[in-house]
């Protein structure tokens, strides 16, 4: 059976040329009709991948207690945005609101806004979010800014588009999506004109992201103007460097990144070393950890203990979200104060 959007893709290719790895990314992923976030839930046994909030509850309470915390630095405002990016089926949001409960002065303070493009998503939030005032966005460009706010996001920035460029003969080359002989999708190399200054050994890849920059300093500047915090929580590294890291995810197994277009996740890890640039040109705090020393900070694992007369599985779901081997270092931890 064709494939509509890869159609659709290879028709631009076949009018205006080939396609950057980050104009192809977007269209994967965010195509109006076909787009792989804009008509399925991704999460999951049944999707294609599992976030931390969906493996313990306990992940989604230890982001509740940094924003409290972050609440009370702020001086306990009456109310404040809390904004989460990218946010799923809502399960993170829904964790931190029953932590809140126990303040009630910070949970009357909350005032929910979701940046969601997804229609089948922002349905699912809705439902795990039933009996909460909730604002839902596009893009964080029509946030209000009359307030203080605090901005979280768990695996969102991974999935803003990169550009990729090979170091060869001297020079910079884009990397591009074509077509090859047979009209399949292939990759190809288009000489770029950049200069990163840099002249590294041939073959070195380097994945640069104006949508995450882009993204970071609206962010930054919307927390040096109303006051507030961030925490964004993803796969990635702490020093910006080369390195291929592209990947598209099917079921649970990496994909093939030009087939099943619509029908795979896209990502890449996130160079947090770059934005961490960004964020303090705006003259904030920025402080990078692994997921585990981040968790173990707030608290984790003496709350672990409290729930696991209550059940089994609380042990694994910690082993998974703390571990090195697991998700503990892999994935880091970016608070911006």
């Amino acid at each position: 059976m064709s494939n509509p959007l890869e159609n659709i893709i290879r028709e631009l290719i076949t009018y205006n040329g080939s396609l950057s790895v980050a104009a192809y990314w977007s269209l994967c992923l965010s195509h109006p009709e076909h787009g792989y976030y804009m008509n399925r839930d991704p999460l999951g046994a049944q999707g294609d991948f599992t976030t931390a909030p969906e493996i313990s509850q306990l992940f989604g309470e230890m982001v509740g207690i940094w924003i409290a915390e972050r609440w009370h630095e702020m001086g306990q405002p009456e109310a404040f945005y809390l904004v989460e990016c990218g946010p799923g089926r809502g399960t993170l949001m829904a964790d931190v609101l029953r932590v809140a409960k126990i303040l009630p002065d910070f949970l009357r303070a909350i005032q929910i806004h979701l940046v969601e493009m997804s229609p089948s998503l922002r349905a699912k939030q809705g439902e795990a979010l039933k009996g909460h005032q909730l604002v839902w966005h596009e893009d964080i460009s029509t946030l209000p800014n009359n307030l203080p706010i605090i901005f979280i996001g768990n695996e969102f920035l991974d999935a803003l588009p990169v550009h990729q460029y090979v170091f060869q003969d001297g020079k910079w080359f884009e990397r591009m999506v074509g077509l090859d002989v047979y009209k399949n999708l292939s990759w190809g190399l288009l000489p770029s004109g950049m200069d990163f200054g840099h002249s590294p050994e041939a073959g070195a890849v380097l994945e640069i992201s104006p949508a995450r920059e882009d993204f970071m300093a609206d962010i930054a500047g919307r927390i040096g103007s109303q006051g507030g915090a961030g925490l964004f929580i993803d796969y990635g590294y702490d020093q910006s460097g080369y390195g291929d890291t592209l990947q598209a995810v099917k079921d649970h197994h990496y994909a093939d990144i030009l087939k099943d277009c619509g029908e795979a996740d896209i990502t890449s890890h996130v160079d947090f070393g770059r934005l961490s640039e960004i964020v303090r040109t705006e003259k904030l705090a920025v402080r990078l950890s692994g997921q585990g020393e981040f968790l173990k900070r707030l608290g984790i694992e003496i709350r672990a203990e409290q729930l696991a007369q209550k059940s089994d599985s609380i042990s694994s779901g910690l082993h998974r979200l703390i571990d090195d081997a697991e998700m503990g270092k892999l994935f880091r931890v970016m608070e911006i104060k």
